[in-house]
């Protein structure tokens, strides 16, 4: 409704299996607790406007939902796509549903009604009632990374992934249920989980056992009809609507993307967000595109004089230390040499590469500014701390260094675009340069924990 807000809070699934099977008894202490220091919430809580405070306090609409549903499929040793998680998701809703109506039932005899209660569809049935509506599934992208557990009632985005921390130190993060089963069945080794972190899923890991690979499934792994089948059964029992994304391939259709939008409107999802993998992708370089129209005399290749002077950089990169030196013709850049000490023979090739197109670039005329927009924020994977900045790869190095000396006071250096918009992997954070992950309708850092909801 206009000006309505809601309360929201979930339940970590995952904390609720003991022995074999979901502590029920537990689960309902937890609700009814739940739904009391939520409604003590709204009453503590400072709104921004007077109306969405009359709205909020009038209908007391609290939004109780979960999070950690993934982890607890993997300890019941149940797939994410099958008909027992469908089964489980509708049981456990179920019993959230019935417990959040009737503690705020027992609410209402102990402090009223909520104020807008004769204006409500339980005025006719006579039944106390303190919050409007009691449950929603919302994002909890952050929260679960507090928790340390899935995202609401997501698949986990990958088994094993990295997280850079400082000075170019990588920890390997990786789900503590596939870490425990892989030690008890004997194939946990450091070698494969940093194999696995490369991919996130172990489908094609022939040597982890088939009814383990059934099992631990991650989103991309998992066809879109069963995320929108396991957004319905929750929306089934949910006041409110519920957050999912549908993990999408990236050779996905109009016509796939059309399916998954008419079941969600037949199974009677509220809503529905679709990510198709890939869809945001960037090009790194592009000269051709540059909105500078170029005349036939600027796009000629002006010749090397035989002496210039110039200067050289040392930069730590996540590949080793990385020497820039650039010429200068006229007070301007000419050239930039790159090369990388310690590295593969391809790295070092790249390196060189990149300096060759970087020096006819500014030999046929580009601007520096256009080639430090196109070279800065390209993330590799192995990003670190140097001089208190973080280095993405060795493209943003070489951008830095030419931004730092010739753009440095520039008006246009203090609207350039964001540090991080251009990627060859997709869509990466803004404030760390990890990977995103698309689920419960928001855009989601697993390392440093940025979230976005559109």
């Amino acid at each position: 409704l206009p000006y309505e807000a809601c309360i929201l809070g979930s339940i970590n699934l995952s904390l609720f299996f003991k022995d074999g099977k979901i502590d029920f008894p537990s689960l309902k202490k937890t609700v009814h607790y739940a739904v009391r220091f939520l409604d003590n919430a709204i009453d503590v809580s400072r709104f921004p406007l007077p109306q969405i405070e009359e709205m909020a306090r009038g209908n007391r609409k609290i939004g109780l939902g979960v999070m950690g549903f993934a982890d607890l499929l993997f300890q019941m040793n149940i797939a994410y796509d099958s008909d027992d998680a469908i089964e489980i998701a509708e049981k456990v809703m179920t019993f959230i549903q019935d417990q959040a109506k009737e503690a705020s039932t027992e609410l209402a005899k102990e402090r009223g009604n909520f104020p807008n209660y004769e204006r409500s569809i339980y005025r006719d049935s006579g039944l106390p009632m303190r919050n409007a509506s009691r449950t929603t599934i919302a994002p909890t992208g952050t929260l679960s990374i507090i928790a340390g557990c899935s995202s609401g009632i997501e698949p986990l985005f990958a088994l094993s992934f990295v997280r850079n921390v400082l000075d170019g130190e990588r920890l390997i993060e990786v789900n503590p249920h596939f870490e425990q089963i892989a030690k008890e069945r004997g194939f946990w080794s450091k070698e494969l989980i940093e194999r696995i972190s490369e991919k996130g899923s172990i489908q094609d890991f022939k040597e982890i056992p088939e009814d383990i690979r059934r099992v631990f499934v991650v989103s991309h792994d998992i066809n879109p009809v069963w995320h929108v089948r396991m957004q319905a059964a929750f929306q089934k029992y949910t006041d409110n609507a519920v957050s999912k994304t549908v993990n999408m391939p990236k050779d996905a259709t109009l016509e796939d993307v059309k399916k998954v939008y008419d079941l969600a409107y037949e199974l009677g999802c509220k809503g529905i967000t679709i990510y198709r993998d890939g869809s945001k992708d960037r090009q790194v370089l592009n000269i051709s595109s540059l909105k500078k129209e170029m005349s036939s005399e600027e796009k000629k290749v002006r010749e090397r004089p035989q002496t210039l002077e110039g200067f050289t950089t040392k930069v730590a990169t996540g590949y080793g230390n990385l020497y820039v030196t650039v010429t200068e013709y006229e007070g301007k850049p000419f050239e930039v040499f790159a090369t990388i000490g310690k590295s593969g023979k391809s790295t070092t090739a790249k390196t060189e590469a990149i300096g060759r197109l970087v020096s006819l670039a500014l030999r046929s005329g580009v601007e520096v500014e256009e080639i430090v927009d196109q070279l800065k924020g390209i993330c590799g994977e192995h990003p670190v701390f140097s001089d208190g900045k973080l280095i993405l790869s060795i493209p943003d190095a070489i951008a830095r260094v030419l931004e730092e000396r010739y753009l440095k006071d520039t008006k246009r250096n203090s609207n350039r675009r964001k540090r991080f918009e251009n990627s060859l992997s997709g869509d990466i954070c803004p404030e760390c340069g990890g990977k995103l992950s698309f689920e419960e309708g928001c855009a989601t850092c697993h390392i440093c924990g940025f979230t976005k909801c559109e």
